[in-house]
């Protein structure tokens, strides 16, 4: 009998033991996986929405977006910015559909853009992050380095179409333009043409302002027009006339407010930016960003 109760009380104590031991198993397995496993996920989901933005549009802003972009990501590591071109007009159709966190344009956006965005519920405001100064070139080998306004409205829009016209050879001017999608497009359609009148139809439209260097510098007769930061010694800027003396599209000029082509560089956003597109925008502006902004070529906002 000593025996059987030395047995059956061995059997009860480890049962117990099976049961505190089992009991143990399954609050250390469920508790922590119901609570870390929720939280856990969405912090990680939110911190990642918050430090990647999408960054589109113009070709002329695309350097120093890039440039900043990249100083930026390596002091942030954790954070990821993607730019890319493709024209203002590109850049502000992908904000108005929601696509993008930041919007790149040489100009301002357009009555109808603002009314399309806010019928989709988008708010567009409006960042200026540095000033360009829109430069007319021509091919190194062409004697012509001044033009007034209305010389280049004339070769633009196709009243003048040889060189001997304005001072130079007589050959027939090859026009380089940029597409209509461009925000240099549309400006220089409105600061110089008019906004009413057209570009001549045999212009050769380039999709950014590396091709149209690579256009004229590739054709002694050849003319376009890009921003200042890609001036360079393949072209010539030319001096311009809008009425008040020539003026040689140089850093000095543009930043005294003397060069007539200076314009401003936006970024448009949906509402007033948040997280990491709030931050990435008062890099630009900062210190640090207005070194960047001149080692790009284009000029600080006062």
């Amino acid at each position: 009998m000593v025996e059987r109760s030395k047995i059956l009380s061995i059997a009860l104590t480890l049962v117990m033991v099976l049961a505190l031991f089992t009991a143990g198993c399954v609050s250390n397995d469920e508790e922590p996986t119901e609570s870390s496993g929720d939280e856990g996920s969405t912090g990680a989901e939110e911190a990642a929405q918050a430090e990647q933005i999408n960054v589109k549009g113009s070709t002329t802003v695309l350097p120093l977006a890039q440039a900043a972009a990249e100083t930026y990501m390596a002091n942030h590591p954790e954070a990821s910015i993607s730019i890319s071109g493709g024209g203002s007009g590109t850049g502000i159709a992908a904000l108005i559909d929601g696509d993008v966190d930041i919007a790149m344009a040489s100009r301002k956006m357009k009555d109808s853009e603002i009314e399309n965005a806010e019928a989709n519920g988008i708010d567009p405001v409006e960042h200026v992050i540095a000033w360009d100064g829109l430069t007319v070139v021509v091919n190194p080998a062409n004697p012509v380095d001044q033009l007034t306004y209305d010389q280049i409205k004339g070769i633009y829009d196709g009243s003048i179409s040889n060189w001997a016209d304005v001072g130079g050879p007589d050959k027939e001017i090859v026009v380089i333009n940029r597409d209509s999608s461009s925000g240099t497009y549309g400006y220089f359609q409105e600061e110089v043409l008019g906004e009413d009148n057209e570009f001549r139809e045999d212009a050769i439209a380039q999709s950014s302002n590396g091709a149209v260097v690579q256009a004229v510098s590739q054709n002694d007769a050849a003319i376009g027009y890009i921003g200042f930061a890609y001036l360079n010694e393949n072209v010539k800027g030319v001096d311009v006339n809008k009425g008040n003396g020539m003026v040689a599209p140089t850093s000095e000029n543009i930043l005294a407010g003397d060069y007539p082509l200076a314009r401003p560089l936006h970024f448009y956003t949906d509402g007033q930016p948040t997280g990491l597109a709030a931050d990435f925008t008062e890099y630009i502006l900062s210190e640090e960003g207005t070194e960047i902004v001149y080692d790009v070529g284009y000029f600080p906002v006062e």
